[in-house]
């Protein structure tokens, strides 16, 4: 893939998930501006409809600004089992509720 198509997937990719979150494009200039991006507000807005083309590195702000505000909005993750239980009822020497002080000594319900 050649630079040019490389810039029309990442402007693709960036107006399609700013358009399924609801994020304001004026949004995402501004947090892609306060981490160093260059270009000015109409100009992302031009990238993002394949008007005008940006610079690998500016394109690479813009995808990372997207992606920092993209993961404000994702829902926590579902932890896994092992990471709720305690250790001891992983190794199966304690079954049923945890009871008693916990590790850091204080009583746990």
């Amino acid at each position: 893939m050649d630079d040019d198509a490389a810039g029309r997937a990442q402007a693709d990719l960036v107006r399609r998930a700013l358009e399924a979150t609801g994020i304001d494009p004026g949004r995402l200039w501004v947090h892609y501006f306060s981490i160093g991006g260059e270009a000015g507000e109409l100009e992302i807005e031009a990238f993002l409809h394949h008007s005008l083309t940006l610079p690998a590195l500016q394109r690479d702000l813009l995808a990372h600004a997207a992606d920092e505000l993209l993961d404000d909005r994702r829902p926590p993750r579902i932890p896994q089992a092992s990471d709720l239980l305690d250790h001891d009822e992983q190794d199966g020497s304690e079954g049923g509720q945890h009871g008693g002080e916990d590790e850091d000594g204080t009583d746990e319900p």
